[in-house]
């Protein structure tokens, strides 16, 4: 993981079919959505390594994806103290499709206005789980003597117990890998993997995903 660097990941973001991802997938609906981190990682060379100037940029040609989730880890970064700029007001989605730019170019632009530090965000797997939704029984109120003695009455006291059936249904999980360069440098210095079970809207994944995502790089003294 250590040898990865901003420029191996910046080939991907301007290539135009880079990492088709969430955007529309998001949007439907689920059971109990929640999104988590499982694990992280940081490079030695980042125990006395913080950054206050952060560029964050989703790996997704979903403009719409692309937007929210950078703007939420915005705000939140924001909200901090830290300075930080979207990637999608940096290099626009039409330069990134007509191919009219290259990693080294974006890299030297990140340098030149002074960010030392760039937060990527992509999903590297999605999986579909199966579970079942039991059947229930509902019992609507009867009268006092509403079935007794006749097939009326009986057909009356039977009718209000209504059974919905059970069914299957799937749940879509995504993982996640969000990683932080140095700028200057060009390696990578801190990774987080995260899972998100059956989203139920991209604005609500992505507002708890930029949360969770912040808070764990301030705990982990990334930030400043």
């Amino acid at each position: 993981m250590g040898m990865k660097t901003l420029k191996r990941f910046l080939a991907g973001l301007v290539s135009p079919v880079a990492g088709a991802w969430m955007g529309a997938a998001l949007l439907v609906a689920g059971c109990a959505s929640s999104t988590q981190i499982t694990g992280t990682w940081k490079s030695p060379e980042a125990a006395t390594t913080s950054f206050n100037r952060i560029v964050v940029t989703a790996l997704t040609d979903n403009v719409v994806a692309r937007q929210t989730i950078e703007a939420h880890l915005q705000t939140q970064l924001q909200q901090r103290g830290v300075t930080a700029v979207k990637s999608i007001d940096m290099q626009p989605p039409g330069l990134i499709q007509n191919n009219q730019s290259n990693p080294d170019a974006i890299l030297e632009k990140i340098r030149g206005d002074g960010h030392n530090a760039i937060l990527t965000v992509a999903v590297v797997d999605k999986d579909t789980e199966t579970r079942y939704v039991p059947g229930t029984t509902m019992y609507a109120p009867m009268s006092r003597f509403g079935w007794y003695g006749s097939f009326r009455g009986y057909y009356g006291y039977m009718a209000p117990t209504l059974y919905n059936p059970g069914y299957y249904t799937q749940d879509k999980v995504y993982f996640l890998e969000t990683n932080l360069y140095d700028a200057a440098s060009d390696r990578l210095l801190w990774s987080a993997q995260s899972e998100s079970y059956s989203p139920s809207s991209l604005q609500d994944f992505s507002e708890k995903f930029a949360e969770l995502t912040v808070t764990r790089m301030q705990e982990e003294n990334l930030i400043k």
